[in-house]
């Protein structure tokens, strides 16, 4: 499976590459594809391509604040979850978005 997102906490600093770092190294595990954008103080990084987007089987926004470019995402399944629950369970998060 490919795996599309944003990470995206209130500081935009600890959370979201901690989120970031969780959700990668638990998709991995189970053999998926992902690329995670990461949004905050310091601005995007990591920016996802159109091309990420258009490949992509679902995407996955960890976010306590509002991420800018949703609209990139239309027609994808979404699943949106705070990062705060990647921080805990990442690897139970992957295993629901595998039954997506």
């Amino acid at each position: 499976m490919k795996i599309v997102g944003i990470a995206a906490c209130t500081a935009g600093i600890a959370h979201t590459y901690i989120a970031k770092e969780k959700l990668s190294k638990a998709a991995e595990s189970r053999g998926h594809e992902i690329h995670i954008e990461t949004q905050g103080l310091a601005g995007t990084q990591d920016a996802l391509t159109q091309q990420d987007i258009d490949a992509a089987d679902i995407v996955i926004i960890a976010a306590d604040i509002k991420v800018n470019g949703r609209e990139r995402f239309k027609d994808k399944k979404i699943v949106e979850v705070p990062t705060s629950l990647v921080v805990k369970s990442p690897t139970k998060l992957i295993e629901k978005v595998e039954q997506v």
